[in-house]
């Protein structure tokens, strides 16, 4: 299979030690927020039902859900894991060995869903 255009621009990017620094980031807040929002949805959770369970706005787990959002705190997170009947595990890793860096127990699927 041939690379796309896309493929072709991402790798040139990710020569840059500063964009593949940010790109490694992104993507470890983007699985946070994606196993947050699924086990949301797996609880049968509105973001509403979360924030009053947790005591906080709706808001703020929209910004935990968030791909964008890098601020999470452990005590959040395990806040909303309780609630949401997770736990939270974090590893560090030697850097050699950061491909294999675990953010939660398990990887939950997450289907984005739009309501109208």
């Amino acid at each position: 299979m041939s690379k796309t255009n896309f493929d072709v621009f991402l790798e040139e990017q990710l020569r840059d030690p500063d964009f593949a620094e940010r790109f490694k980031r992104a993507g470890e807040a983007w699985e946070v927020a994606l196993q947050i929002a699924a086990l949301r949805e797996k609880a049968g959770l509105s973001q509403r039902d979360l924030a009053r369970k947790l005591k906080t706005s709706q808001q703020n787990i929209s910004r935990l859900e968030s791909p964008s959002y890098e601020g999470h705190s452990l005590t959040m997170l395990r806040r909303v894991a309780e609630v949401l009947g997770a736990t939270v595990r974090v590893t560090l890793a030697p850097k050699e060995e950061s491909e294999s860096m675990i953010l939660s127990e398990a990887k939950v699927a997450y289907k984005a869903r739009r309501k109208s």
